[in-house]
């Protein structure tokens, strides 16, 4: 057995105080304990910064300030963060189950060296945390990072990258910078591994449902950019006909 990952746990919240409980819960009650736990808020008006602190978590930072946006709160996490792989956990969102990490730390200690990328499948819950459906973009048994042409095919929160190669966000973006992150993550690893497990409960309000057409808009031109203009509008077509196929 190889060693035992360091985590690095990261929340962006702004007024979050409504959500965030079941996410500090489920990183108190991981059985698995090597991992920092970072907390960067957008100077919430509300008790959100409160509620953590008083979570019995320790922290191993929590910064509460303004912000140019939620990846720019991203790239300050990663620039605090010191362990082996990124994981953010946005508020609202929950680890799947108390050995959660542990389950990853498993599958990372089974291969010779620890992999750069570890990912697995995203529930998704309505705000009373009942389950609703797994989502509906299966992750792939092997990924790659031409996987993503035919979409975001594991959700960010189910995406840990290893630190040493995660880049920053592109501030230009401001609603599906996580695609373009996940795709530039994936040109530099070399190791990819599917954990076969849950590992997420993601809450269904993210910040890109609620601005859909923009963020679908943006998603395409961080497509055209990595796969090329011709055929993002091919998989495009593709993804029109699937929906109406599918109904």
């Amino acid at each position: 057995m190889g060693k035992q990952p360091k985590f690095s746990i990261i929340t962006i919240t702004y007024n979050a105080a409504p959500v965030i409980e079941p996410t500090l819960q489920s990183v108190l009650s991981q059985t698995y304990a090597n991992y920092e736990y970072l907390l960067i808020d957008g100077g919430s008006k509300d008790d959100t910064v409160a509620k953590a602190k008083a979570s019995g978590i320790e922290f191993a930072h929590i910064v509460s300030e303004p912000d140019n946006g939620l990846y720019d709160a991203m790239n300050k996490g990663i620039a605090l963060a010191t362990g082996d792989y990124l994981c953010f956990l946005n508020a609202g969102d929950a680890f799947y189950a108390p050995d959660t990490l542990q389950t990853i730390a498993n599958a990372a200690t089974a291969e010779d060296e620890l992999p750069d990328v570890l990912y697995g499948e995203t529930a998704e819950v309505d705000e009373a945390r009942n389950f609703v459906r797994m989502r509906r973009l299966q992750a792939p048994k092997q990924l790659t990072w031409r996987s993503f042409k035919s979409g975001m095919m594991v959700c960010h929160q189910a995406f840990y990258a290893k630190r040493e190669i995660a880049p920053m966000y592109d501030l230009k973006y401001r609603l599906s910078g996580d695609v373009d992150w996940c795709i530039k993550v994936m040109k530099k690893a070399k190791k990819l591994v599917n954990v076969n497990a849950t590992v997420v409960n993601y809450l269904q309000n993210g910040l890109s449902l609620q601005h859909h057409r923009a963020s679908l808009k943006e998603r395409f031109r961080i497509m055209s950019k990595h796969y090329g203009l011709l055929p993002t509008i091919g998989r495009h077509i593709w993804f029109v006909i699937r929906a109406v196929i599918k109904r």
